[in-house]
């Protein structure tokens, strides 16, 4: 049983549907069409996460160091979720890879002396790590502005700013993807139904669980029994996982953040501007707000999306209720959620001026990285909820966790998935990570599939460069992308 009908429940579902075929598979979606929340389109980055850009994968140390570790880990995710998408491309169970990944340059963009020098040092760290080749850097305005015109148009000549681009990224619709992957699962057998609410939980004495719904066309109430379940429900997955009552889920709480994109179909402009461009978080902001400035192309349509402009509510998917943070308070995860906040204040001191920002604070945020912006090309669109893990810490108390998070069962029976980014675009690993934990002893048998499907499972692609070019160029021709 797989709750939710968004990439991870489809990732999961297309897994298991080739590991173990002859298991039956029902997917159960709250809303009349799968991939509305997260995995929407517009309702995140797409960025295709392989930390070629995002410049918050790479903090900069309180020595001054800068560790190459996590994006480094974050890309060769990437590849395996990419190696999996191009063996479904080549056995026909996913269409034409444009439908759903094109080649887009990663790049990262900053201004000022301090910047300069940690981008520097970011470039540095990366260099001749196999999963980063050619990536190039310039001081040079004029350079930059061969990269993509609007970072340079109208800048003054004067400010300093350095940038880095990497040919070999991609934008990702994983909107249309999980759609893909849900039908293909259904191909196989699978049984999809929307308009679906799982209302409960309930562990039964033969260790499977059943599971109440409610068909929301008519309120008919629904029960169903299921001898594995993952949660993947997104912001929803705390709840359902609460109501479980497995132990593993004690001590874990939410933050919801929302967010606003400015975007423009202008050709004109999205002519001028083919790349993602990250730039650096402002101080206080979560990671997941790093600004960008993304080439994105949804159904076929390129559109400029700039972004994101954090806010909060307390609701935990883009279409459920204000109760969900208060409702989601439990004596086990009531302390770590206090220490969250008073060690947190940047954070809500930040949350507070984004909600106050009128629009042409807004513009203005996107002119740092485009001079030439007018307000009448780009509209305001909400973005997906984002809701960050908070848990105990054995020395702090509690930590805000900005990742995913897997929770499983102790029989393995029950899985979910909490947290945000890289998210999507890591989606095989994670799941794989779940086939691991919940099924260890089907692992060995299920070894030989798995490495049909993804070569370099169970091996390191950056700790061996001919592997990784190898890799990456086979997977470029199957899914059509430049590099």
């Amino acid at each position: 049983m797989l709750i939710g009908g968004g990439i991870m429940s489809a990732t999961l579902g297309s897994l298991i549907s080739r590991l173990q075929p002859e298991w039956s598979i029902r997917v159960y979606e709250r809303l009349g069409e799968v991939a509305q929340e997260s995995s929407n389109a517009w309702n995140n980055a797409g960025t295709g996460h392989a930390a070629l850009c995002e410049l918050n994968y790479m903090p900069e140390n309180a020595d001054g160091t800068v560790s190459a570790d996590k994006a480094v880990a974050i890309n060769e995710q990437f590849q395996i979720s990419r190696q999996y998408w191009a063996h479904l491309v080549s056995t026909g169970s996913l269409p034409e890879p444009h439908n759903f990944i094109n080649s887009t340059p990663h790049m990262t963009f900053v201004r000022g002396k301090a910047n300069i020098e940690y981008l520097k040092k970011r470039v540095e760290a990366l260099e001749g790590q196999p999963l980063f080749p050619d990536m190039e850097y310039s001081e040079d305005l004029e350079r930059i502005a061969e990269w993509t015109p609007l970072l340079a148009k109208k800048r003054n000549p004067k400010q300093k700013v350095a940038a880095t681009r990497i040919v070999a990224g991609t934008d990702v619709d994983f909107g249309a993807l999980t759609k893909y992957l849900l039908s293909d699962l259904e191909e196989h057998g699978a049984s999809i139904q929307t308009n679906h609410q799982v209302t409960r939980l309930k562990r039964l004495k033969d260790g499977t669980w059943n599971l109440r719904l409610k068909h929301l066309v008519g309120g008919t109430p629904k029960s169903v029994n299921a001898r594995f379940v993952f949660v993947g429900a997104g912001g929803g997955a705390l709840a359902l996982l609460q109501n479980s009552g497995i132990p593993e889920i004690k001590g874990f709480g939410g933050f919801p953040i929302s967010g606003q994109f400015l975007r423009t179909t202008n050709p004109k402009l999205v002519a001028q501007h083919q790349a993602k461009v990250y730039g650096k978080a402002a101080v206080g902001a979560p990671p997941m707000s790093v600004p960008h400035l993304d080439t994105r192309v949804v159904d076929g349509e390129t559109a400029l999306l700039f972004g994101p402009y954090a806010g909060f509510t307390p609701k935990f998917l883009k279409t459920s209720t204000w109760f969900d943070l208060p409702f989601s308070i439990r004596l086990h995860n009531l302390g770590p959620m206090i220490q969250v906040g008073l060690k947190n204040f940047d954070l809500v001191k930040y949350l507070v001026s984004e909600l106050m920002a009128s629009r042409e604070k807004k513009m203005q945020v996107l002119r740092e990285f485009m001079p030439t912006a007018k307000s009448e090309d780009w509209e305001l669109i909400t973005a997906g909820q984002r809701v960050q893990v908070m848990k105990k810490d054995p020395e702090k108390g509690g930590v805000l966790q900005f990742g995913t998070e897997v929770i499983t069962g102790a029989d393995g029976t029950i899985a979910g998935l909490l947290g945000a980014s890289p998210g999507a675009s890591t989606a095989a690993p994670i799941m794989l990570d779940v086939l691991a934990r919940c099924f260890p002893d089907r692992m060995a048998e299920w070894e030989p599939k798995l490495r049909e499907m993804i070569p370099s499972y169970g091996t390191k692609l950056s700790g061996d460069p001919a592997k990784a070019e190898a890799s990456t160029a086979a997977t470029a021709k199957t899914l059509q992308l430049s590099a």
